[in-house]
């Protein structure tokens, strides 16, 4: 507060200049403290509009928790199928379904006969007929119209099994040809919060295929997983949000276009690897799967049996005699050179080897070998891939060496895994002194491969070494597969 005294005349010049300081400053300190409340209030008013800001965010966000390693008794699923596929296919799902382990349902459109649905029935998951759709609508032009049977899996799977006293976390859908590695599947989903809205899976290898259905879109084939908190409000929604689209092709279109709506777009794991929309020779594709771990393959039929003089079911369970003892290791590439020869040797776990008779740059062998052809033959963008490709060389003498795995089997005393692969037979008319043809079996030594949730979600290529071998006729190479060093690098030394 500012005060004045009365002063006198004698000294009213000089007391009035003073007077006329006070009242200046006390105008300028009473200006000072208006804007300072003035701006005090502004600012406790943004603070709380702030506060109000996050606050709606935060509550309109999930906030990510720590959960436990998912296992295979947390998941669901549920195998879209027919009748007469079923009969057909059920042999495959027996090779990767635990009845112990697992939950789920195969979905048919016919009741199966008693005898048809008690064989081997203890072995395999249960058959569910699928309730009638006949209500729905169906326009794609020539078309299956159970596709939108196919797209209710996912409805009636979930009502079966979200009031389960056993925790559900995940439901994962597919066909009855796609063949699931579910330790694998397990490992994969655990790096993913199944309390947020998560929908998983990989595209077609044809880009073709992609444009036509969704780039964005997990291919039904290959496989996908939603969360439960995702799948439980999908399934409420889903027969309202199917009835809009009539005009789609496939059951995975329609529950593409449903996710879509609840805002969720697709998370890609490419261990849901292979919707296998090729033909022929599949060996390209195999040889260069990614460094994630193997979730799924589909189309197997579709394709020539994965190991040469076999049928295409009795490769599969070859395949599987590997992945029983190490299935995150399966089909993971390791690439190591012979600096003697100036030999690449590629190492596909548990499938094949291939030795290249030259040096080649590691960017150099990871594109595919062409080895197979489009699912289509229309030419154009059918026959244009998703990923890099390098062609095979028309002469086979001037191919790399394959050697596909014999047997693999493991020693109880230090838990090392040695799988043998031998020389697959190849046409050539010449032999080079320096030919890798005169190698005639591998050894491949590796311990478990156990990858902890860092290295699931930062992936990094394991390394190899050719080790010294007793072999007197030199026909014999022994690998070994480790970890690398934390500076080392993939090429050949000096």
């Amino acid at each position: 507060m500012c005060l004045f005294r009365p002063v006198s005349k004698t000294h009213s010049s000089s007391s009035s200049s003073i007077i006329s300081t006070r009242m200046i400053n006390c105008i300028l300190l009473s200006v000072l403290i208006s804007s300072v409340y003035f701006l005090a209030s502004v600012s406790v008013s943004r603070l709380q509009s702030k506060d109000s800001i996050n606050a709606y965010f935060s509550s309109s966000q999930d906030q990510p928790s720590q959960v436990s390693l998912t296992k295979i008794d947390h998941i669901v699923f549920g195998i879209g199928s027919s009748k007469k596929s079923w009969l057909a296919r059920r042999d495959y799902v027996k090779l990767w379904w635990d009845a112990q382990r697992m939950r789920g349902c195969v979905f048919v459109d016919q009741p199966l006969s008693s005898s048809e649905n008690h064989t081997d029935s203890d072995l395999l998951p249960p058959v569910c007929v699928s309730q009638d759709t006949s209500r729905f609508r169906y326009t794609w032009r020539g078309g299956d119209r159970n596709a939108i049977r196919i797209a209710r899996c996912v409805l009636e799977t979930v009502r079966m099994f979200n009031t389960s006293s056993e925790e559900v976390r995940w439901y994962v859908f597919g066909d009855d040809d796609t063949i699931f590695i579910p330790e694998n599947l397990a490992r994969t989903l655990s790096k993913y919060d199944h309390t947020s809205w998560y929908y998983i899976g990989a595209s077609s290898e044809i880009y073709y295929q992609n444009s036509m259905f969704g780039h964005d879109m997990a291919f039904g084939g290959g496989g996908f997983a939603l969360s439960s908190s995702l799948a439980n409000i999908l399934a409420k929604n889903l027969d309202s949000c199917i009835e809009r689209y009539p005009h789609l092709y496939g059951g995975d279109s329609r529950i593409h276009a449903c996710v879509l709506e609840l805002g969720v777009g697709l998370s890609y794991e490419p261990g849901f690897h292979q919707q296998f929309d090729v033909r022929g020779n599949a060996l390209g594709i195999l040889m260069s799967h990614s460094t994630r771990p193997l979730v799924s393959l589909h189309h197997l039929a579709h394709i020539n049996p994965i190991f040469p003089n076999s049928t295409t079911f009795s490769a599969v369970r070859h395949l599987f005699s590997a992945v029983e003892l190490d299935p995150l290791r399966i089909f993971q590439l390791s690439v190591c050179y012979d600096r003697w020869y100036s030999w690449t040797i590629s190492v596909s776990w548990g499938y094949a080897v291939q030795i290249e008779g030259r040096h080649l740059f590691l960017r150099d062998v990871l594109p595919t070998q062409k080895t197979f052809r489009p699912w289509q033959h229309s030419g154009g963008l059918s026959s244009v891939y998703t990923f890099n490709t390098r062609d095979i060389h028309h002469d086979p003498c001037q191919r790399p060496v394959t050697f596909f795995m014999e047997h693999v089997s493991s020693t109880k005393d230090d838990g090392t895994i040695q799988s043998v692969y031998k020389q697959a037979y190849e046409n050539c008319t010449y032999d080079p002194i320096s030919s890798p043809r005169k190698i005639q079996e591998i050894r491949v030594f590796s311990r478990r491969f156990d990858p902890d949730i860092r290295q699931l979600k930062a992936p990094r290529r394991q390394c190899c070494d050719i080790l010294p071998t007793s072999s007197n006729g030199g026909n014999i190479m022994e690998i070994g597969i480790r970890e690398c060093k934390e500076d080392e690098l993939i090429y050949i030394h000096p």
